[in-house]
């Protein structure tokens, strides 16, 4: 190895539902990072989190990146170790930089964040803080409320609110009255659209809460909008920089999991077709929404603006965006200019910033 290359470790998969989206994402950095004048830059070594937390060598990772979804029990190697982190695989005390690319609980929420400060190793992406926030939507949501930022109405739900039946009806009843419907029903702590519900009349609504319920004790309810959809990425540490805005359309009654990730299903447009002044607008709010949480190295913000009343919302914002060939991120970068291969680079060096 060059004395002048960087040892980069891209960690991916993690005990989340969204385990495939992360392998999907992590081939795309790792094939970046190992062409044109990356492959003198970086030597790259990839660590595979499986569905129950342990810990493998790039060799297993190679395995699962090749395979393109979980290993299974049969494909790992047999261990004592039956769930959780143990320590760091052979091979990982020569990472200079880690790069995580890591999709929901376990890996976006701010936990590996930690665990890179503990050893005391740059990573890319933002912090402990911002990466928890950014993964709970109520946290993220409040940041967002103290910040003076436009979002859509929403109520936040608790598990034990629907354990007994009059707690149960009391919130029906709120719900009714506060958001209406259509609306929408989410766990606070998935990305990927995962365990999320559109509800149009009561007993959509219930099912919609059990349904997040089973997947988080915190819920969100938000009131639905026809509205585009637009997103805005961002990149820096010391100096944040917003790309241009993207509209995604799709003939989805809305934007799930399924749409998000089959091909064909959604159409991206970059630059998105609203007036001047809207870009502006999302550009500037993405920078905001990033500082009021502390995101830093890359995110992006997803908004809905309703041409007909020229209001915009933001709707989340994602502190490890997708890196799939469908995802918006490197697609919004590349409209300036800027290669994949390049991207991934820029984001290696945030981390030593």
């Amino acid at each position: 190895m060059p004395s002048s290359s960087t040892f980069v470790g891209v960690v991916f998969g993690g005990a989340s539902r969204e385990h495939d989206v992360s392998i999907k994402s992590a081939t795309t950095v790792i094939g970046a990072l190992k062409r044109g004048i990356n492959a003198t830059r970086y030597k790259v070594t990839s660590i595979y989190i499986d569905l129950k937390g342990r810990w493998w060598p790039d060799e297993i990772a190679r395995k699962a990146l090749k395979k393109g979804c979980a290993l299974n029990e049969k494909e790992l190697p047999l261990i004592e170790t039956t769930s959780g982190f143990q320590g760091f695989p052979e091979g990982s005390e020569f990472i200079e930089i880690w790069y995580p690319v890591l999709h929901g609980p376990n890996g976006e929420d701010g936990t590996i964040q930690g665990l890179f400060q503990l050893i005391g190793k740059p990573f890319v992406g933002s912090g402990v803080l911002a990466s928890a926030m950014g993964m709970d939507k109520l946290a993220m949501k409040a940041a967002f409320s103290s910040a003076g930022l436009p979002q859509v109405p929403y109520i936040p739900a608790n598990v034990s609110e629907l354990i007994k039946e009059s707690s149960r009806t009391k919130l029906i009843k709120k719900l009714e009255a506060q958001i209406g419907y259509p609306c929408f029903v989410k766990p606070a702590n998935l990305g990927s659209s995962f365990g999320i519900s559109k509800a149009l009349n009561q007993e959509a609504l219930l099912k919609g809460l059990n349904l997040a319920a089973e997947l988080d004790q915190r819920i969100v309810i938000e009131k639905s909008v026809i509205a585009k959809e637009l997103e805005c990425a961002v990149l820096g540490t010391q100096e944040l920089k917003a790309s241009p805005v993207g509209e995604i359309r799709f003939d989805a009654d809305w934007y799930d999991y399924k749409t998000k990730y089959a091909h064909n299903s959604s159409q991206t447009l970059i630059p998105a077709p609203v007036p001047d002044k809207v870009k502006t607008r999302v550009q500037k709010l993405t920078l905001q929404a990033c500082n009021a949480i502390t995101a830093k190295g890359m995110a992006r913000v997803d908004f809905f603006y309703k041409e007909e009343t020229d209001d915009l919302w933001i709707n989340e914002i994602n502190t490890l965006p997708g890196f799939t060939d469908q995802s918006m991120y490197p697609m919004l970068w590349e409209a300036t200019g800027v290669t994949l291969e390049q991207l991934v680079a820029k984001l290696v060096e945030t981390a030593r910033e």
